[in-house]
């Protein structure tokens, strides 16, 4: 029995001594030095201990997942998010191959791998431009936004069984859903990482809350009213809080529980030219980033709001129109009307790489990473096709008609598998897969 004790203390004493550790790194990181030094005085722990940077936020954001998961398998339905149990939502298949370590090759010529062929199904048409897209993150489903105010919600198995060669229960409608609800045109969308929840921003100023797990439902049934035009929506990965960037140079931060708006208490100075095109939270939403209208990308820690990094002229004078994180959270992705994607390390705000040979000066044009993060995708507005590049040699490695009419607006890639979708001014809306 004291054998047990002992053993049991010891655990705990090791325990302790890695969130000790953890904690002093997790400040040390961001910089509050005085802080880390207190607590590693008081802890006795090694103000220079190892351990990797947001290992702490990362533990913790998995950690409150699972324990909001636990509690919400206990809520009743007529709970503020139903966790749609009939359509499986939320549960995130193992990623195909880990994501790739940008620091750690250096010479990287004649090493590039080429992107496997793909197929290609027009899906469904809006009545007016095709303006966003989304997958959810566990990947069954994609959404797309139009300038016709309208949503489309795409089951991504009914897509793939329209694709097979000889379909025997006659046609598939892969649009599953249909919403209705806003009166301008729509910017962006994303899903509630755990429920059955999409969410849209809109040019009527207002953010509007759609469950998607009831057939008949074609009206929001929350609306978060902002004071802007919402041009981008990203959740928290908790999904209790999101953020809007809108016309506002300054994203807003919304408690989706209480609906409460709160803004950085220290922005830093931003031109008349600030609007923000894409806001988009990092894995564990330890950060995110703003792509803005002035041509900056900007870094802002989750937590406190406030801005960690500005990389001003990122695009030079023309817009950065896209932004996004790599899985570890090291480095983002960011495109601009400069007819540029690049790659930027966010603890140094060093220009690590440049993937060029697309021209993109006319719509909010995306630049998004495949699902293993080693290729690049994005859009040539001349010749009207979509270019991939290997992420890590920075080599353009295809070249795809887009069969669009026109050039896409927007690239979506999934979370889960070697598919994206594609849509834009011909109104059309389409899916390409990997030919297996």
């Amino acid at each position: 029995m004291e054998g047990n004790n002992l053993e049991q203390t010891l655990q705990e004493g090791k325990l302790y001594r890695q969130l000790n550790s953890l904690i002093v790194a997790h400040l040390r990181h961001h910089n509050l030095t005085q802080a880390a030094r207190a607590v590693a005085a008081a802890t006795m722990t090694p103000l220079d201990v190892e351990a990797p940077p947001n290992k702490l936020l990362e533990l913790v954001a998995k950690g409150l997942a699972v324990e909001k998961d636990e509690m919400l398998r206990g809520v009743s339905s007529s709970a503020l998010f139903d966790l749609g149990g009939a359509l499986a939502y939320g549960s995130i298949p193992a990623p195909r191959v880990s994501s790739v370590d940008f620091s750690a090759v250096q010479d990287t010529k004649g090493s590039s791998k080429s992107f496997p062929k793909h197929e290609t199904r027009h899906l469904s048409e809006h009545k007016n431009i095709a303006r966003c897209a989304r997958f959810s993150p566990d990947g069954r489903f994609v959404a797309t936004g139009s300038a016709d105010t309208s949503i489309k919600l795409f089951e991504i198995s009914k897509i793939k069984q329209m694709m097979l060669p000889d379909s025997k229960d006659g046609p598939v409608r892969p649009v599953i859903r249909t919403f209705y609800d806003h009166v301008q045109p729509i910017n962006d969308l994303d899903f509630h990482p755990q429920s059955t929840v999409l969410i849209s921003g809109a040019k009527d100023h207002t953010i509007k809350f759609f469950d998607f797990s009831k057939a008949t439902a074609k009206r929001a049934f929350r609306v978060i009213q902002d004071t802007h035009n919402v041009r981008s929506v990203s959740f928290h990965p908790s999904g209790d809080f999101l953020l809007a960037g809108t016309d506002h140079p300054i994203a807003h931060l919304y408690d989706v529980n209480t609906f409460q708006c709160y803004l950085s208490a220290n922005p830093p100075e931003i031109g008349v030219n600030g609007a923000i095109n894409q806001v988009r939270y990092s894995s564990t939403g330890g950060m995110y980033v703003t792509a803005s209208k002035d041509g900056a990308i900007r870094l802002w820690d989750g937590i406190s709001a406030s801005c960690v990094r500005s990389i001003v002229g990122a695009h030079g004078t023309a817009e950065a129109t896209s932004a996004c994180f790599t899985k570890d959270q090291r480095f983002v992705l960011s495109c601009g009307k400069d007819s540029t994607v690049k790659l930027w390390e966010i603890g140094t705000g060093r220009l690590v790489k440049q993937y060029l040979g697309s021209t993109h000066t006319q719509s909010r044009c995306q630049a998004v990473f495949n699902d293993t993060e080693e290729f690049v995708l994005s859009i040539d507005e001349p010749s009207n096709e979509i270019v991939i590049w290997d992420a890590l040699t920075a080599e353009k490695v295809a070249k795809w008609p887009s069969n669009h009419i026109g050039a896409p607006r927007w690239i979506d890639h999934s979370p889960t598998e070697a598919a994206f979708i594609s849509c834009g001014t011909d109104r059309s809306v389409r899916f390409w897969k990997e030919i297996l």
